[in-house]
């Protein structure tokens, strides 16, 4: 056999052992699924999973691809925490949660394109917040190639899935879903048709030494965002523009975080920047409004009996009954934000032109009272 043949058939062998394995290993991440990339009603979601979801934005496209819901909430890990899914406001009509960890408005914007390209959108939730209103990429996991853009879009996303299922990471994760060893803290939000489940976070504040220890880290986080931008600005005005013209009912609304990131803003010198942003959105939803479109904003954000409730440090309680640390607000909460914008409840402003100026003259008053009312907590931010 000459040596030009032996080379061909080596590498004829080495090229079809390569094919192989790649195929075998593809197969097995597509099978075990780790990271929940392609499934939708299967018992895989089920499985209990680690405290961080991995590759969350992956999971939650195709879901909404395949569960098409007719209201969807959008936003970061505020709302994917905080507003339930199970709730008897929107009757039998279809939720999911698409918000998503660390989101900036771009990605929620992202993520709602993506929904109304696959399905016909009855009613949009958008929490927002000055911080994390700008275009970055907040969460990095959220690759635009998920986002549909042809009704060719599940045939297209079969071909990313495969992927995504040669990569080594997911291989190492396969093996130790298979092994036991990937974690068993809390479930899928897919499981919690895209809501987080409280277990995943109550998870990660223990890592960090309890409710108490996260309070300022979360309070930093949230005042070192880079919102609110124009760029942003421009990007809502064209989505609430699209749904206005599908006839979407539109609810936005001002995330209600702790005060103490609401002070936080404030001694960062960002107060004027809020009441310029609140005072936007104000004119924006107001001229959509009057030319017919369904849309109302709400503010549950700033010094108010929810936002102030006090921290461990200063309760002596070990947590909070609203919040679980400063960053996020517990689901009583977000039953009580549904509340307000789809049914009755006395919990946060309605902003329109006719109550803007009133409600920030109060929240100003309000948040000089919280000084005096709440001398540690006060302390805490400045200190920060």
């Amino acid at each position: 056999m000459s040596t030009q043949t032996e080379w061909r058939d080596y590498v004829a062998i080495f090229c079809g052992l390569g094919l192989a394995v790649t195929g075998a290993v593809a197969a097995l991440n597509y099978q075990v699924d780790p990271y929940l990339t392609h499934q939708w009603d299967t018992p895989h979601l089920q499985r209990l999973l680690p405290g961080r979801e991995k590759l969350s934005p992956w999971g939650k496209t195709y879901a909404l691809a395949r569960f098409r819901p007719q209201v969807l909430y959008v936003g970061n890990s505020r709302t994917e925490l905080g507003l339930p899914v199970q709730t008897a406001l929107f009757g039998s009509q279809r939720v999911f949660n698409g918000a998503l960890s660390g989101a900036s408005l771009g990605d929620a914007a992202a993520m709602l394109r993506h929904a109304a390209a696959v399905g016909r959108l009855e009613t949009v939730v958008w929490g927002i917040d000055a911080p994390s209103f700008s275009m970055e990429i907040g969460n990095s996991d959220f690759d635009r190639e998920l986002v549909a853009a042809d009704r060719y879009y599940l045939l297209r996303r079969g071909l990313l899935n495969l992927k995504r299922a040669i990569s080594v990471d997911m291989t190492l994760d396969s093996i130790r879903v298979l092994r036991g060893t990937f974690g068993h803290v809390c479930q899928s939000s897919l499981a919690l048709y895209g809501q987080r489940d409280g277990r995943c976070v109550r998870d990660r504040i223990e890592s960090l030494g309890g409710t108490s220890a996260a309070i300022l880290p979360r309070v930093r986080d949230f005042a070192r965002g880079a919102g609110p931008t124009a760029d942003a600005m421009q990007e809502l005005a064209a989505n609430v523009e699209n749904l206005c013209r599908a006839g979407t009912r539109l609810r936005l609304y001002i995330n209600p975080t702790h005060a103490m990131t609401s002070d936080a803003l404030y001694w960062a010198g960002k107060w004027p920047a809020l009441e310029n942003w609140q005072a936007q959105l104000t004119a924006l939803a107001d001229r959509h409004r009057q030319h017919g479109c369904d849309v109302q904003l709400f503010d549950f954000s700033g010094f108010n009996d929810v936002t102030t409730e006090p921290p461990p440090q200063v309760s002596g309680k070990p947590d909070m009954l609203n919040y679980w640390e400063t960053s996020h607000y517990r689901a009583r909460v977000g039953e009580m934000v549904l509340a307000r914008m789809f049914a009755t409840g006395d919990f946060g402003v309605e902003l329109t032109p006719a109550t803007l100026i009133a409600h920030q003259a109060a929240q100003r008053q309000a948040r000089d009272r919280y000084h005096q009312l709440h001398p540690a907590e006060t302390a805490m931010v400045r200190g920060h």
